[in-house]
């Protein structure tokens, strides 16, 4: 505490970037304290009283002011609250308080530092990723982790554009380094964002491309008169239109770098925002090829053979693989999840988050917050929290799924819902809340999704939905083997709703057949079955002609998957689980004594052994009883009369379920 610290604010020293925040660590000083008691004698009003209007002890008050009780910052912003005063917490030289204004999807770093709203410093980002010496870097991290954020940010400590704007970096930890400073405001900066890159077809969004990079050029009106132009050059800025052809199109952002060069006598900084929303596109609307062949020869022009370039960054999700559009790039280095650098630079650390709770009165809170937005790991960097969850929790004060809910989830949703039987298996150990070891290349080659079981946990990782919980090294692999788990409550939900959503459909009938299951109504479950699989089973069909069993046996454990998430709060859901002599499909534990337990088991109809689909039913209720499936029920102190079969018969999407009598 300093003597910044008047009768109006109070400000509180947590130290720099580089400290640990334990406020009960670290007593608060004298000075402090007497302020405090000052504020409250001009208020005129006794510790008591203030005790009880701002919710602590007054014994508690009475050590404060008597320098023997070192409080917790919450404890200071409720007895400021009381006073009409707020507390500022002061880390890495810059200010958080109490009464803060958060401007939520704000995203221009210039935006928020004039207006004082709510930031987290990452301003030495800046200094990291210079010093690197790299000249093309691709960093991906998931959406709404601040990567724009952060390429605003860039743009305005760099660009001649920002040369008289050092007061954006004023009390942050960039504006300590003299000599850093010096940059700002020094080079030409081209900054390009494919965000609004979404369309439905290759054409529109090669149009779409051409808008969005016309626009940049007419950020920069200064070449329109600039004398250091010749002709040829001013032929290029002329040509750099909406209806441009996509040959000039893929060379715009080289032939911009040149003309900045030459009217400011110094080499450009490239940024791209969002590079990877066009080919996520391409891949969803089935037009990958193009749009890879066009989008390749575009970073070609700009990152490899630019000779005008001085650095550049790249942010997205994705890591796209190399063959697909990067195979020209010798000079990128790629920043994922995975690694070490930068990896507290985007995201809420631990440390940044508690300061921020308890600075707006929040701190009570803290397990909660972890539970839900905790859980992301960058490198060896672990409890990173996400940014737009955190700032929407603190702005409306309520546990919702911020995050998961800012996207349609669309590609995820199909990918996880025509994946193999292996894949569905593993969701379902993964929401049961284990871990899965699986093995997968960190690039993503989008074409082969469909084909490469393994990719989608790649793209579940560098989407931010599971998280590395550890990694092994096998000595007869080259391959590690990473053992992944589901990242928190909010990714829960995702995942949950995903699943309730292949279901709810109103033309399924899905609630109805588990209302029907649980009453054990044999008639209606019939019905309602033959409606969810008459109106969902082709949707599990990823279109690789799988064979008359693969279909319901992949449509049977998304079916699981369902169940999961609908039974959750009151049964155990378990499949493929081993018990008595064998592994039933479906085992349904109760968590209460007064439920009875289910066991299913499901069959394709063999037209060679079986004469009907009653045939067939009959064949797993029989396989029920000769592995002993009620072996595992029986140790869990279930009685014969509290357990029911239930055989299901599949033949095409007609289902025939039967029940086992005289039990």
């Amino acid at each position: 505490m300093d003597d910044r610290i008047d009768n109006s604010d109070f400000i509180v020293n947590a130290g720099d970037r580089d400290s640990v925040i334990e406020y009960e660590q670290n007593r608060i000083c004298t000075d402090t304290a007497r302020k405090f008691r000052e504020c409250r004698a001009a208020e005129g009003i006794t510790q008591a009283e203030l005790g009880k209007l701002a919710g602590v002890s007054q014994p508690n008050i009475t050590r404060f002011e008597s320098g023997n009780y070192n409080p917790s910052l919450e404890f200071l912003v409720k007895i400021a609250a009381a006073m009409n005063r707020k507390v500022s917490i002061s880390i890495d030289n810059r200010n958080i308080d109490s009464d803060t204004v958060v401007s939520i999807g704000n995203q221009g770093f210039d935006s928020i530092r004039e207006s004082g709203y709510f930031y987290i410093d990452k301003t030495y980002f800046i200094k990291e990723w210079w010093e690197s010496g790299d000249a093309v870097t691709l960093i991906t991290r998931p959406r709404r982790f601040g990567k724009t954020l952060n390429m605003s940010m860039l743009e305005c400590f760099f660009s001649v554009r920002y040369r008289d704007r050092r007061d954006l970096f004023d009390n942050l930890y960039i504006s300590g380094d003299a000599e850093y400073m010096k940059l700002q405001g020094t080079y030409p900066v081209i900054f390009v964002s494919f965000a609004a890159v979404k369309q439905t077809n290759c054409l529109d969004a090669i149009r779409q491309i051409k808008v969005i990079i016309s626009d940049v050029y007419s950020q920069f009106p200064e070449l329109y008169t600039s004398d250091k132009l010749n002709d040829g050059q001013r032929k290029l800025l002329a040509s750099a239109s909406r209806n441009m052809d996509d040959v000039t199109a893929q060379n715009a952002l080289n032939d911009l770098s040149s003309l900045l060069t030459s009217h400011y006598g110094k080499k450009v900084i490239v940024l791209l925002d969002e590079y990877d929303t066009p080919l996520q596109e391409a891949y969803i609307n089935g037009y990958w090829q193009e749009m890879t062949s066009f989008i390749r020869s575009l970073f070609n022009a700009t990152f490899k053979s630019n000779r005008y370039l001085e650095r550049a960054v790249m942010t997205g999700i994705t890591r796209v693989s190399k063959e697909s559009i990067f195979s020209d790039l010798n000079n990128l280095n790629v920043i994922t999840s995975m690694n070490d650098r930068y990896a507290d630079c985007f995201g809420f650390t631990e440390k940044e988050t508690f300061a921020a709770l308890d600075s707006f009165g929040l701190g009570e809170y803290k397990d909660s917050v972890k539970r839900w937005y905790d859980g992301f790991s960058f490198g060896h960097v672990n409890d990173i929290y996400n940014p737009w969850s955190i700032t929407n929790y603190i702005d409306k004060r309520q546990f919702r799924p911020y995050w998961v809910s800012t996207s349609s989830n669309e590609m995820i949703s199909r990918l996880l819902r025509e994946a193999s039987v292996s894949t569905k298996e593993k969701m379902e150990l993964l929401i049961r809340g284990y871990d899965i070891a699986v093995s997968f290349d960190e690039q993503i080659v989008f074409d082969r999704l469909e084909y490469d079981d393994s990719a989608i946990w790649s793209l579940l990782l560098a989407s931010g939905y599971l998280k590395i919980a550890n990694i092994d090294y096998p000595e007869d692999s080259f391959e590690p083997v990473y053992h992944l788990r589901i990242t928190n409550t909010e990714t829960l939900g995702m995942f949950c709703n995903t699943f309730r959503l292949w279901f709810n459909r109103s033309d399924t009938n899905y609630n109805r057949f588990v209302m029907a299951l649980l009453d054990d109504n044999l008639e209606e479950m019939n019905i309602y079955m033959n409606d969810v699989a008459m109106a969902t089973i082709s949707s599990f069909d990823s279109g690789r002609h799988p064979s008359d069993k693969a279909l319901p046996e992949k449509f049977f454990h998304g079916f699981v998957l369902g169940l999961l998430v609908e039974l959750r709060d009151r049964y155990v859901v378990k499949s493929n689980h081993e018990s008595g002599y064998g592994r039933c499909d479906v085992i349904i534990i109760p968590k209460s004594a007064d439920d009875s337990a289910i066991i299913m088991e499901f069959k394709v109809h063999s037209a060679g052994t079986e004469k009907n689909l009653q045939d067939t039913v009959n064949s797993a209720l029989r396989q029920i009883i000769d592995k002993n499936y009620d072996a595992e029920l029986h140790d869990l102190g279930f009685e014969k009369n509290h357990i029911r079969h239930y055989g299901f018969a599949f033949e095409g999407k007609r289902v025939l379920i039967g029940k086992q009598k005289n039990r």
